[in-house]
């Protein structure tokens, strides 16, 4: 038989840790090997109990669960922390996962997803909160350059534009209508972010679009 999945409950709420528990040992292939109430005690208690998964709360008091995270990754980076936690904010979800942890749970999951990520997690897959994965690519996609948004008509509008055409002169070469040249024009610098037609040509030269 298997080896059931060891793990620790991190909160500083006996109430969600007592809830926790009573989810989970109902499973055959998990046991609850311990609990800690702070992150100040959780470096000990998984040196004494040598958990496969940390069920890990971000808010408590002396030691957050980012800072746990950090440290225990540091010195059993075998074991796998999932946050749960009842915030999604940027300053939250970040750092938590950047600290390593694997998933990233609210506590409004069911039992049925706690146990999903547990089992996930000592496969080395991952499970994010649909609220926090739109997060993470709304970050991914404010990490683009700017100049990604455009379009491949935009970017030679662009191109033109930086080596000093006039509307006229560009509708002249793309044979496009002036019209579409200023719409055109119009998007550029909306997508840039920039407020002139001189700023859009300084944007272009400092990415080395010409």
């Amino acid at each position: 038989m298997t080896e059931p999945i060891k793990v620790l409950i991190v909160d500083d709420h006996d109430m969600v840790r007592r809830g926790l528990r009573a989810y989970l040992e109902i499973e055959d292939d998990i046991e609850i090997v311990g609990e800690a109430s702070d992150g100040d005690e959780v470096l000990e208690r998984v040196e004494a109990l040598r958990p496969d998964v940390i069920l890990m709360d971000l808010i408590m008091e002396r030691v957050d669960g980012i800072e746990a995270t950090k440290q225990v990754l540091a010195q059993h980076p075998e074991c796998r922390v999932i946050v749960l936690t009842s915030f999604y904010d940027d300053e939250k979800v970040f750092p938590a996962l950047e600290a390593g942890a694997t998933s990233y749970l609210l506590k409004t999951a069911s039992a049925e997803e706690i146990v999903e990520a547990i089992r996930k997690a000592v496969c080395g897959d991952s499970v994010i909160d649909a609220k926090v994965a739109g997060k993470m690519l709304h970050r991914f996609r404010d990490a683009r350059p700017k100049h990604e948004q455009l379009t491949s008509r935009e970017r030679e509008v662009l191109i033109l534009i930086a080596k000093g055409k006039s509307n006229a002169e560009i509708a002249e070469e793309l044979y496009i209508g002036i019209k579409t040249v200023k719409t055109h024009v119009s998007n550029i610098l909306s997508k840039l972010g920039v407020s002139d037609r001189t700023q859009a040509a300084i944007y272009a030269h400092e990415h080395h679009l010409v």
